[in-house]
């Protein structure tokens, strides 16, 4: 083996039993090595070897000379701690120690991540920081029916752009041959059984409580049967369940599944595997290994606590500190792949980036800033209280990210024609934002304009109007097409105040309003809305992506040349 890994083992060692008195276990420095060196999950035998003999020796020096060791090869080891920085909304972790925390984020990669997703993930990540620890970024890939390439990339991409950093990228599948290493453990200890029995069947034993003949099986019969699901059983005529309590108030409890078979092409192993591990198997046991000391879930998997510590306990493995939060959705935006789904295939929306989605790529789609995404989310705390937000919570924080980099355009509707004799400018130059430098623009003018529809409805022959930026003009004829005289020098009090866009050079777009998808449980129809506008030249000159604030509009986020996305108020 590596003199280097051997050196860092004994590092961990010696650093894990001077913090406990003088003594560590196996097991814990095996999971600290593998959570730091995951490519050794393949080699988990060859390192225990070596991380046995170690920690014997470690433990068999007093507490003086393991200070004295420490002292001359590793004595950052002793360094003071940096004083923890509490997270705006996170409360200190139980038994938690500075640089010693491990968190995770394990999201299944079947559809696209939502904005659960990203509370999840900050959540975990922000701790990890608070404490100088690690963040292990991890996919739940054990479904190959479900999980696709595409959506493990678009989670990897939806990650980045909410700038979250991992230490470690890894995939549940990469450690089968652990999980049936632990599951045969399981059976030959008696604490899993093979059953055969119908899905229905076991459904009802479960309800009343009750054990089915598959459970009195002996060892040998269900490492017979285990042998016979690699090979021979079809799909569904046998499962893997844990020996728990078929009595259990929890029902959770009451033996459930750790593996079963599932035919198809995994989008990364292809077809090498025919067993896969059930989520409660898998995250149990990749919590362990991975050296996991806080995992936090959404509250729904709180009943799967029990179980998670039980199968662990059957295992002999080391135990995380469990933690859960409250799952976030907003109003009228359901985040289930199973509602959003059939959406899409009804072409109700048109993609997961559909800017009425609650998903990353949605939100970014209509503009919203990853940073006050992480800002909504820590404002929430760690609460287990329902979570179920009005959309404007969030747009609340964004306003205060685009508000200050969002050059101000004008842009009409409805437009109405206003052309204005004895007009003398051929240009002028506004300023892209009332406070902040963001420089000016020029825009050519010749007296031809276009005015909103609705401003246009409150004019009057005979009354003045000011044109931003331009001056006041007299309007001498108002009908479908009105039209002015330019005033030099007009009073500027007690009149109305509107843009314009000149007919010149003004440029036609679509802007995409999204509302509220659901109403009362049901579709909305008119869920998203299209407005025809004419905008200033200068909006060509934009990059896509580019946040604007259309002058008493709103803001909305260029999406092309020809379309713009409406963000919010």
């Amino acid at each position: 083996m590596d003199e280097e890994i051997k050196k860092e083992i004994r590092k961990m060692t010696l650093q894990n039993a001077f913090e406990h008195g003088g003594e560590t276990r196996d097991k814990i420095i095996l999971g600290k090595i593998l959570g730091t060196k995951p490519e050794f999950r393949t080699k988990v035998k060859e390192i225990s070897i070596e991380i046995s003999e170690i920690v014997s020796n470690v433990n068999q020096l007093s507490i003086e000379e393991q200070k004295k060791e420490i002292e001359e090869k590793y004595p950052e080891i002793l360094t003071p701690k940096e004083k923890i920085k509490e997270r705006e909304g996170l409360p200190e972790l139980k038994n938690a120690q500075q640089g010693n925390v491990v968190t995770r984020f394990p999201p299944e990669p079947n559809g696209y991540p939502h904005i659960g997703h990203a509370k999840a993930a900050i959540i975990n990540s922000e701790y990890a920081k608070m404490y100088g620890g690690k963040f292990i970024l991890r996919m739940d890939d054990t479904n190959p029916e479900a999980e696709r390439m595409e959506y493990h990339a678009a989670i990897k991409v939806g990650l980045e752009w909410l700038g979250i950093e991992f230490d470690v990228v890894k995939s549940t599948s990469d450690d089968m041959e652990v999980f049936y290493e632990k599951g045969i453990e399981l059976i030959n200890s008696g604490k899993a059984y093979i059953c055969k029995c119908k899905r229905e069947d076991i459904s009802k034993n479960r309800r009343e409580r009750k054990a089915c003949k598959c459970s009195r099986e002996d060892v040998d019969k269900n490492i017979s049967n285990w042998e016979k699901m690699e090979t021979k059983f079809n799909p569904g005529e046998a499962i893997v369940r844990f020996r728990g309590d078929m009595q259990a108030d929890n029902a959770v409890m009451r033996d459930p599944v750790l593996f079963r078979i599932i035919e198809g092409k995994h989008y990364t192993v292809g077809e090498k595997y025919r067993i896969w591990p059930s989520y409660d198997f898998a995250v149990a046991i990749e919590d362990s290994i991975d050296g996991i000391t806080h995992a936090f879930r959404s509250k729904e998997f709180e009943l799967r606590e029990e179980l998670t510590e039980a199968i662990l306990d059957s295992l002999n493995m080391r135990k995380p500190q469990q933690g859960f939060f409250s799952r976030l959705e907003f109003k009228g935006m359901p985040i289930s792949k199973r509602i959003i789904k059939p959406l899409i295939e009804e072409r109700k929306v048109s993609w997961y980036d559909d800017p009425r989605l609650p998903t990353l790529e949605a939100l970014k789609k209509r503009g919203i800033k990853p940073e006050a995404i992480r800002k909504f989310i820590m404002s929430l705390g760690l609460t287990k209280a329902n979570t179920l937000a009005p959309f404007d919570s969030l747009e609340a924080f964004n306003r205060k990210f685009v508000d200050e980099s969002s050059i101000r355009l004008y842009m009409i509707t409805s437009p109405r024609k206003l052309s204005v004799k004895k007009f003398t400018i051929t240009s002028v130059e506004i300023s892209n934002h009332p406070v902040n430098d963001l420089g000016k623009r020029n825009i050519e003018v010749d007296g031809n304009f276009y005015i909103s529809g609705e401003d246009a409805e409150n004019l009057k022959e005979g009354e003045q109007v000011r044109l931003l930026g331009l001056g006041n003009i007299l309007i001498t004829k108002y009908g479908e097409e009105l039209e002015g005289e330019y005033v030099k020098d007009g009073d500027i009090t007690n009149i109305p105040k509107i843009q314009w866009v000149s007919q010149k050079t003004g440029h036609k777009i679509k802007i995409i309003i999204p509302k509220i998808l659901f109403i009362d449980e049901k579709f909305n129809e008119d869920s998203l809305e299209e407005l025809d506008a004419y905008c200033e030249p200068h909006y060509l000159q934009l990059k896509e992506g580019e946040e604007i604030q259309f002058i008493r509009f709103g803001y909305c986020r260029k999406d092309s040349q020809n379309q713009a996305i409406f963000t919010h108020k």
